[in-house]
């Protein structure tokens, strides 16, 4: 029995590092060709180096430009024919109160993880319509499920995502394209680094060190969402560290 990832084209956002790089290796691992876009190039040649993978596989992508996201989907698609899943993993979490004004981390916030998304949702339907197959994937987070102090803008670009791919979810079926989110709690990855107080991120660090999973539990939950047979949707998975409250 095969493992419904062999061969498949895969396309993944944020590829870098963390959640996407591990994500990377482990689809690479199962037989998928992978395309890798973020904006560290030579981040990424490295790591398709390390896959084996030709220099096509790494695209520099910055999901805030649609066109750079277009251009990453359609080189895909010239490479290999056709794109069967895209992940839409880039994000950022630059925390802070609202009181703190820090408008310049909203804007990213919204131009990356809400953005960001719905660039990949336009680069990849039109091939997936076409195809009548495909699966887009798009990251959320316990957050986008649950707000705490600190947290108000990001949770509300999670909570964003949720339900874009709902109404997503709702609007694929005549072309058979299957949907997930996927809402991780605390995995380590780059993500805390983009936190901009000072203060907040001492908090968050330490909250990552006691309780943060490898980022090899997210990539183990996309593969599980892919692998199932086409005629199953997995359409979201939750998940946290055992230890994770809240």
């Amino acid at each position: 029995m095969g493992n419904n990832i062999e061969g498949k084209v895969v396309v993944i956002t944020g590829a870098s590092s963390g959640l996407g790089e591990a994500t990377a290796r482990h689809l690479a691992a199962e037989g998928a060709k992978v395309v890798l876009g973020a904006r560290r190039l030579d981040r990424l040649q490295s790591l398709a180096q390390e896959l084996g993978l030709d220099e096509a596989a790494a695209v520099q992508t910055d999901v805030t430009d649609s066109e750079a996201v277009k251009r990453l989907v359609d080189k895909a698609v010239e490479v290999h024919g056709r794109i069967d899943v895209i992940l839409n993993n880039a994000g950022l979490m630059p925390h802070s109160p609202l009181e703190r004004g820090k408008i310049a981390d909203w804007d990213r916030m919204i131009d990356v993880n809400l953005k960001g998304v719905l660039y990949g949702i336009a680069a990849a339907l039109p091939h997936m319509q076409r195809q009548k197959s495909g699966h887009i994937i798009n990251v959320s987070s316990v957050a986008g499920h649950k707000v705490r102090p600190g947290s108000a803008v990001y949770a509300a670009t999670k909570a964003a995502v949720r339900m874009l791919s709902e109404g997503l979810r709702q609007e694929v079926k005549p072309y058979n394209i299957r949907t997930t989110i996927i809402s991780p709690g605390a995995v380590r990855s780059e993500l805390p680094q983009s936190i901009t107080e000072a203060d907040v991120a001492k908090g968050i660090h330490d909250f990552y060190e006691a309780y943060a999973i490898p980022a090899e539990s997210f990539a183990r939950m996309v593969a599980f969402a892919i692998g199932q047979p086409d005629e199953v949707d997995v359409n979201e998975i939750l998940f946290r560290p055992t230890a994770q409250e809240l």
